[in-house]
């Protein structure tokens, strides 16, 4: 390596270290374990975390002008995007471990890049099998590196405990934000350059993650926090967290919530078309969400650090089942659509600062990445069926109905399933040196 970079990185480092040593008590508060600005570190996340979220939310508005040209079935797509969500999960941990132990930024900026790629290749899908490598393989790996998963892990393990949930909330706000500006974007890219050249279009947007990583370098300086043992393996971590059963129970009922976003950002869409409705109120009610969710993604991270995680997400879980049952006993009408598009934005991703902030009580920041990226990992296998049964079963039967009450009833059993939950910090015994 050129002995200028080294310098360099050198002299950043320093900087960082001898900001963070000057810092009085109210002014450490402001900094990351890093030395920089904690606004800094959550904008930046934040805005990763609205690329990669708002680019694969658009993916699905090309579902059906491109089967359409390319004379495939529903469940030909649904399969790569349930692939994707399933590879996002199943790498997330090991992307975690990676940013816990070298930090963020690296990852951040091989999973845009990676992102990039995919989607400038899905234009040139000609068959289900290059759409799954693409989209499926390419996209799914991108999102686990660049994804929510690791922006919000870095940004719990660099920020002080006192603005966590405040930070790890405005991180899941850009998330949402994500639907709202890359979802128009993405739909004007698709009536102007068409779907091909909609994702090259799409595919330019991703490359931004890269230099946006820059403030996510680097390793936080500071030792593990309340919670955390400073000599625990990583194996220890693991089999410490899957022995406890409010961590596994936080597991299945972040499985729930991978079903239902999962499900609804892919398949909406073209519900919306069956039922006789324009195409454009599904891009729409997506766009919806998205603009409640901002609002309901802050005000969680903030409540989050005043009142019990558990009994939020417990409410959140149980007015999912209320507002799907509610959309599929009314009239299939815009308004209906829009009300449960609104709906379901005040608890869309506002679930996640909670989850995250449960697993940084439970245990600690030291492996919390990783920690982290296992919970999402059920998540994601429960994104995997709610789209690939959308699609299966809509091709089997002709209706996304069977989908949408299985949907309702595991709302109710998300509910049920975090009130067991506790939360506290883990109790241990001390670790043999």
């Amino acid at each position: 390596m050129d002995g200028r970079v080294v310098t360099g990185h050198v002299r950043l480092l320093r900087h960082d270290q001898d900001q963070l040593a000057r810092a009085t008590p109210e002014r450490h508060a402001m900094l990351t374990t890093t030395g920089r600005p904690v606004v800094l570190v959550a904008a930046a996340a934040a805005i990763i975390a609205l690329l990669s979220m708002g680019l694969r939310a658009a993916i699905p508005l090309y579902q059906v002008p491109m089967l359409a040209d390319l004379e495939w079935g529903r469940a030909d797509f649904a399969l790569a995007i349930a692939l994707q969500q399933l590879l996002w999960g199943a790498f997330s941990p090991v992307f975690g471990a990676i940013a816990d132990k070298f930090g963020a930024g690296k990852v951040l900026a091989f999973g845009g890049l990676l992102y990039a790629a995919g989607m400038a290749l899905m234009a040139f899908s000609v068959d289900p099998l290059s759409f799954t490598l693409t989209a499926g393989l390419m996209l799914g790996t991108a999102q686990a590196a660049a994804g929510m998963s690791i922006a919000i892990g870095s940004v719990g393990r660099m920020v002080p405990e006192e603005r966590r949930s405040w930070a790890l909330g405005i991180v899941t706000m850009g998330s949402s934000a994500g639907m709202l500006v890359i979802l128009p974007v993405g739909q004007v890219f698709l009536e102007v350059l068409g779907w091909s050249m909609g994702f090259i279009a799409m595919s330019c947007l991703a490359l931004l993650m890269v230099p946006l990583a820059l403030p996510l370098r680097g390793k936080p300086m500071t030792g593990p926090t309340v919670g955390a043992v400073a000599n625990m393996t990583i194996g220890q971590a693991l089999r410490e967290a899957f022995q406890h059963r409010s961590y596994v129970l936080l597991v299945f009922g972040f499985f729930v919530c991978g079903f239902h976003v999962s499900f609804i950002g892919t398949h909406l869409p073209a519900y919306v078309t069956d039922i006789g409705l324009p195409p454009e109120t599904g891009a729409a009610a997506l766009v919806t969400i998205g603009v409640v969710n901002i609002i309901s993604a802050y005000t969680t991270g903030v409540l989050g650090g005043r009142f019990s995680k558990v009994k939020m997400l417990s409410v959140m879980y149980l007015s999912r089942a209320v507002f799907i049952s509610a959309m599929l006993l009314a009239p299939p009408t815009e308004l209906t659509i829009y009300m449960f598009a609104a709906g379901m934005g005040l608890s869309w991703l506002s679930t996640v600062p909670l989850t995250s902030g449960l697993v940084a009580v439970m245990f600690g920041t030291q492996y919390m990445t990783m920690l982290f990226g296992f919970v999402f990992f059920g998540h994601q296998i429960g994104s995997f069926f709610g789209v690939y049964l959308g699609g299966l079963l809509f091709d089997e039967t002709g209706s996304y109905n069977i989908v949408w009450w299985i949907g309702a009833g595991l709302g109710v059993f998300a509910a049920l399933v975090h009130l067991p939950i506790s939360e506290k910090p883990v109790q241990r015994a001390p670790l043999a040196p």
